[in-house]
């Protein structure tokens, strides 16, 4: 601040506050400086060329303001640039605009607070400036009530001055939803890698000159005023409208505002706007806030930005694609309508996720437009300069008129088949509910197969959803017992995960042989699945003796969804009662490694469970064919005659028995599953300790075909395929053809 203008700062308060400062010498001493710069209003008379803006002023009543205190920024049409607007408006001269336009024009040059060139790019954060940060300012400008028709009555309205976010309020009392004004300076477009080509890219008639107030070019900029500063321009600038306002006055993209206006829009009464209103206008009419549904990233009629601090609008805006109405009914009819018949009959969180997938909480600048996420955190799958038919800066963001749909995941994956499709409920419930499993399904850049339970294979198997408790509930379907809430839930979500399959070349489009593969995520491994002529069957269907049979299919773009008659079950019994059942076939090559383990003191014959292995916990078996383990015997690793190789399953003496069980827990590997699908390689802990209680471990090969264990002997031992890959909970069994000899 300079001297005169502090010398007459102090002159003012001296005055009110001390009333003995009367003296000659006083007021000499604080008399109104000689040199300080006149008022804006009489800045503007003075500058001579701006006669049609001071009579805008004194119309709108804003000559005492602009003509004493305040602390204002003016972006000043010249007289150049009211002829021009004149013409524009079809009108002869500045007598012809009556006080509400003048109200318009002279408000929206007003910005809050007086601002340098400098400055101008500058973001007043809560912390400080943030240097070259900012790209806008909040204007003394702002719409008010209005009155609008809502199914066919007249209201007073009022927009949200806030985001509707869960447990927030849409409307602030005393917050006026002031509009803001963009321009666009050199310091901000280089620091952000912006330059010409996005300011032309809404502008496209007009010249970038590295100080533009939306169209206008600024011809003198940094007029000092006692009470701001001046920025003359070369264009009249009108308040714009908002993202909302433009929509509603676009009959290119009704089908897009019918789409939020029937479905995430409610009208909303508010008390404090009411009170507002009837003490401003005198009326008794009630105000009613019009309020976006709160699962959107952003409220359209909101003039405010994030408000995570009050400025916030200066450094950022809020970016909407809009789908003309002809691409856009396509997408209804081909894809949302594929399974509905109505638009009123799809669930209100197709119509979220719909206009979010078009919401960016960012001003998307033209030129770096792939640096950007939509509000479901995708890319930005709109070609900005062959899919953007028109594009414009808004009062509250960037406004994108597209020949394209956003093709989000949601409306394009394996996840699709039971999103949009009212006969898979229960399904998409569970994948919504912050399970992941949406997440990971809908992913487009990952290719999955899908097998997905309609909801009446569901309630026939026991599981359904209580909405008035909101909580899952499974009934047994043999016993009749019901558990429900979080039980229920973990149920059900690990046999939909046992439906979902990375398949990255397709391997699941033809089920006509067989084979076998793992389920889950690439990050999240699940359990593993077989497929034989054309069914597809778990762990637990195996126990339970039935098959999944595919009953149709669906191609999306990142995979395929079979739609099943059955539930891929997990298994529920002990993983030595499958290595029972495997030792109890006619010559069965298991039979020597289950006699030994069924005669440890590891095994409970009765429930099949063995110490250390626990029920839903991962686990790889390894066991030794019939004459691994007889060889076993032979170098005395087992107990038996090492003459013969004949084994003794129930040896006498307790270190023989120890003997047998650090044996049988070596060929257990624990906490992971492993196939011949080369998913999974290196060091695998085992479930025996060392001689000091340290785990011990062994080498895992694995390539599509292919498997092997290396002891630590640094033997390796391979499996047999024909009598391997055999299906437990959570767990595989697979035959070898020699013994894992572990070494201290």
């Amino acid at each position: 601040m300079n001297r005169p203008l502090l010398s007459y700062l102090s002159y003012l308060f001296c005055a009110i506050v001390i009333a003995g400062c009367s003296s000659k010498e006083f007021d000499e001493y604080y008399a109104r400086p000689d040199d300080l710069e006149d008022p804006i209003y009489q800045q503007l008379e003075a500058q001579g060329n701006f006669t049609n803006l001071t009579r805008l002023i004194e119309k709108a009543n804003y000559k005492d303001i602009l003509g004493k205190a305040g602390y204002w920024t003016m972006m000043a049409p010249n007289d150049e640039a009211f002829e021009r607007f004149f013409q524009e408006q079809g009108i002869s001269d500045v007598n012809e605009i009556d006080s509400v336009m003048a109200n318009k024009i002279v408000r929206y040059a007003l910005i809050y607070n007086a601002f340098r060139t400098e400055r101008l790019s500058d973001y007043q954060s809560n912390v400080g400036w943030e240097e070259d940060n900012a790209f806008r300012r909040r204007t003394a400008y702002y719409d008010g009530f209005e009155t609008k028709t809502v199914d066919g009555n007249e209201i007073v309205v009022a927009s949200s001055n806030r985001n509707n976010a869960p447990g927030g309020d849409p409307y602030i009392p005393g917050d006026n939803n002031n509009k803001y004004l963009t321009y666009f300076v050199d310091e901000f477009m280089a620091t952000n890698n912006l330059g010409a080509y996005d300011y032309n890219f809404f502008f496209p008639e007009e010249t970038y000159t590295g100080f533009n107030v939306l169209a206008a070019e600024t011809v003198a900029a940094d007029i000092i005023a006692e009470n701001g500063i001046i920025h003359e321009v070369d264009k009249v600038s009108l308040p714009l409208v908002n993202l909302d306002q433009k929509l509603e006055q676009s009959p290119n993209y009704s089908i897009f505002r019918s789409l939020l206006e029937d479905n995430l829009v409610n009208y909303v009464f508010d008390q404090d706007a009411t009170t507002t209103y009837q003490n401003f206008t005198r009326n008794t009419d009630q105000v009613y806030v019009k309020v976006y549904d709160p699962a959107l990233s952003f409220s359209p009629n909101n003039e405010n930005f994030i408000k995570e601090a009050d400025n916030d609008g200066q450094s950022d805006a809020y970016t909407l694609f809009v789908p003309q109405n002809d691409v856009l009914q396509d997408f209804i009819d081909e894809v949302l309508l594929k399974n509905y018949p109505s638009l009123d009959q799809l669930p209100k969180y197709v119509f979220e996720d719909f206009i979010n997938a078009h919401m960016v909480q960012n001003a998307v600048w033209p030129s770096i437009a792939e640096a950007y996420s939509n509000a479901l955190e995708e890319d930005i799958r709109i070609d900005i300069n062959t899919e953007v038919e028109e594009a414009e800066i808004l009062s509250n963001g960037f406004f994108y008129g597209t020949s394209k749909v956003q093709e989000s995941n949601l409306f394009f994956s394996v996840y699709t088949s039971a999103y949009l499709d009212p006969e898979f409920t229960l399904a998409t419930r569970l994948y919504n509910d912050g399970s992941g499993y949406r997440e990971i399904i809908s992913n487009i850049n990952s290719r999955y197969t899908l097998f997905l339970p309609s909801d009446n294979v569901l309630r026939d198997l026991g599981y359904d959803y209580n909405i008035n408790r909101e909580e899952w509930v499974f009934t047994d379907p043999a016993t009749g017992n019901v558990v429900a809430g979080t039980i229920a839930r973990s149920r059900l979500l690990r046999v939909l995960y046992n439906g979902i399959v990375p398949t990255p070349n397709d391997e699941l489009n033809d089920l006509s042989g067989s084979g076998i593969i793992r389920t889950g995520d690439f990050d999240l491994p699940g359990e593993y699945i077989k497929w034989e002529n054309n069914t597809v069957y778990a762990a637990g269907n195996e126990v339970i003796g039935d098959r999944v049979n595919i009953i149709g299919f669906e191609d999306q773009r990142n995979g395929r969804t079979y739609y099943i008659d059955n539930l891929l079950q997990f298994s529920e019994e002990a993983q030595g009662m499958d290595i029972m059942r495997l030792a109890e076939e006619p010559g069965s090559e298991y039979a020597n490694f289950y006699n030994y383990l069924r005669n440890s003191p590891l095994y409970d014959p009765a429930a099949g469970t063995i110490t250390g292995v626990e029920l839903g916990t991962s686990y790889t078996f390894v066991i030794p064919n019939n004459a691994a383990i007889e060889q076993a015997v032979r170098d005395g690793i087992l107990p038996g005659d090492p003459a013969t190789g004949t084994p003794e399953f129930n040896p006498p003496l307790s270190g023989q028995q120890d003997q047998v069980a650090d044996f049988i827990r070596y060929h257990i590997l624990a906490t992971r599953t492993a196939s011949d699908d080369g998913l999974l390689s290196g060091q695998i802990e085992t479930l025996r300790r060392d001689g000091i209680g340290e785990k011990t471990y062994i080498g895992l090969v694995t390539s599509p075909g292919e498997l092997s264990f290396v002891d630590s002997a640094g033997r390796i031992v391979n499996y047999i395929p024909s009598e391997s890959n055999n299906l437990a909970d959570r767990s595989l069994i697979h035959l070898v053809d020699n013994y894992l000899l572990y070494t201290e």
